[in-house]
């Protein structure tokens, strides 16, 4: 019995001089984001973060920095340290008694997420104008999610920082300009995928706020054959085909568990978010997308412990759905059966309403039948210049015409803007795609003039118009742009309905 005894207490004692050592530890991990040539957000703090043994000391340090925390009950430990000026590269590590991570080549810069559906994943290989940034880039650093899917949040994803550039063309022409602009590191975080909607993207507590989400999660929860099938596709890892691809990509909340999750809270400037397509399906999709991407935002900034986390929407740009009836009258405007972008434009903008979020205007730009147009290059540079607005010394006009109010000059309207200086149009012309309606809500083009800095409209079919509509259609002609060259933002005065909600 003694011996039994002191067989034991033995035992206990190598296993407390193991556990001591480390021998059987928990092993000192980093979250994802953090790899060796990454890029760590400039003039705040930054978040760095992972596991360890429980109550374990740590010592988390950048240059000459240093900060201790402490692991909790789970192991799970944070440290934020101070911010700091754009610069590098610096010596990073984390250390504990017995284990260390070390990295040699980190730097300080902008740090921007890329994130949305094919618009932003669309490469620039085609693009001749993109391309020729290639051998011109310099100080830009990418860390590219690989595309999966998860039924639960994930800790971890598998992405790494590399010393090039993104492989989006709107991502890398965003980086490039950005770089040029503030000359300091840019760090781009592409976390996107092709057909997938913003309830993709969604946390499966967003269900509380939004009840179609809450529809759409409990049928997928119910569907037990989809769970299967995701599981199928899941298990062939490197050999899943476009139809597995595309079938993951377009379930509800799984790509926010595996693509977005596991980032938060990695420190950065912002966001650049370019969806919309494909919740642009129906009316009642695009009316809800108004209430639902403000509320994601929020969300956003939540996880990310920012809420002021600048967030920059992409405006659909000009597209005309071979569906949608052509409307034969050219004095009216087309009011479709079918839905136009128009609408969605309207719903993408319902994020003015927060604080730090903004709208990049493309109406300008487009292809009539083509849903992925090769003209992103001045994406990238309206996101940029957004971008360089809020953080640069050197202020640049970043919008362009934006409505500000409407007055009535006998019976015409006089439309003022801000963002209005040196007002024209890019071809001399009168300023196209204004229409005028009254009462009845039938519209007609609009007699238009600049004057002022104003635009003045008029319209002989209507003794006293009322409402106003600019670029409101699936892809109007537009001419109407401000001294730095930037399109006008397309907007409503009216409030009518839009057609598929008319009785």
């Amino acid at each position: 019995m003694i011996k039994r005894l002191a067989i034991g207490l033995f035992l206990g004692f190598l296993m407390s001089l193991f556990l001591t050592t480390g021998v059987f530890a928990q092993k000192l991990k980093l979250a994802s984001p953090f790899t060796e040539h990454m890029v760590l957000q400039r003039d705040r703090p930054i978040n760095i973060w992972g596991e360890a043994e429980a109550y374990q000391q740590l010592k988390v340090t950048l240059g000459e920095d240093s900060l201790s925390v402490v692991a909790d009950a789970n192991g799970y430990w944070q440290a934020v340290l101070s911010a700091r000026p754009a610069g590098g590269p610096f010596e990073f590590s984390v250390q504990c008694v017995d284990q260390e991570i070390r990295m040699r080549d980190v730097l300080i810069g902008e740090v921007w997420i890329c994130s949305g559906q094919s618009n932003m994943q669309m490469g620039y290989q085609q693009i001749p104008d993109i391309k020729a940034l290639e051998p011109l880039a310099c100080n830009i650093r990418t860390f590219k999610v690989q595309q999966t899917v998860a039924f639960k949040e994930q800790k971890y994803l598998e992405g790494t920082w590399e010393t090039k550039n993104p492989p989006s063309a709107v991502a890398f022409a965003f980086a490039y300009h950005l770089q040029e602009f503030l000359d300091v590191p840019v760090g781009i975080i592409l976390t996107s995928w092709g057909s997938s909607s913003i309830e993709g993207w969604m946390p499966r507590d967003m269900t509380e706020k939004l009840p179609h989400f809450k529809r759409l999660m409990n049928d997928f929860d119910s569907d037990k054959a989809k769970h299967t099938r995701i599981d199928s596709i899941l298990s062939k890892k490197g050999k899943r085909t476009t139809k597995d691809d595309i079938y993951l990509r377009t379930q509800p909340n799984i790509l926010y568990n595996a693509m977005l999750h596991p980032l938060a809270p990695y420190s950065c400037r912002g966001i650049a978010w370019y969806q919309g397509e494909a919740n642009s399906k129906t009316i009642e999709g695009m009316q809800q997308y108004g209430t639902t991407l403000p509320l994601w935002i929020e969300r956003i900034r939540t996880e990310w412990q920012n809420n002021q986390l600048e967030v920059m929407a992409v405006m659909l740009p000009g597209f005309e759905n071979p569906l949608i009836r052509k409307n034969k009258q050219p004095d009216k405007l087309e009011l479709p059966d079918l839905p136009s972008w128009a609408w969605m434009r309207e719903a993408q903008c319902q994020v003015l309403e927060l604080d730090s979020a903004h709208i990049i205007t493309t109406i300008d730009l487009g292809e009539t039948r083509n849903i992925h147009p090769k003209d992103k290059l001045p994406i990238g540079q309206r996101l940029a210049l957004v971008a360089q607005q809020k953080t640069g010394k050197k202020k640049q006009v970043a919008q362009g015409p934006i409505i500000n109010r409407v007055t009535i000059k006998n019976n015409n309207l006089v439309l003022h803007f801000d963002n209005a200086k040196g007002l024209q149009t890019i071809d001399g012309a009168d300023p196209k795609a204004f229409w005028l309606a009254d009462q009845s809500g039938n519209w007609y083009k609009a007699n238009s003039k600049i004057k002022g800095g104003k635009v003045e409209l008029g319209c002989h079919q209507l003794e006293r118009p009322l409402y106003v509509r600019y670029a409101f259609s699936a892809m109007p002609e537009v001419n109407l742009i401000n001294g730095a060259g930037l399109p006008a933002r397309p907007f409503r005065t009216d409030r009518f309905l839009p057609p598929a909600n008319k009785k």
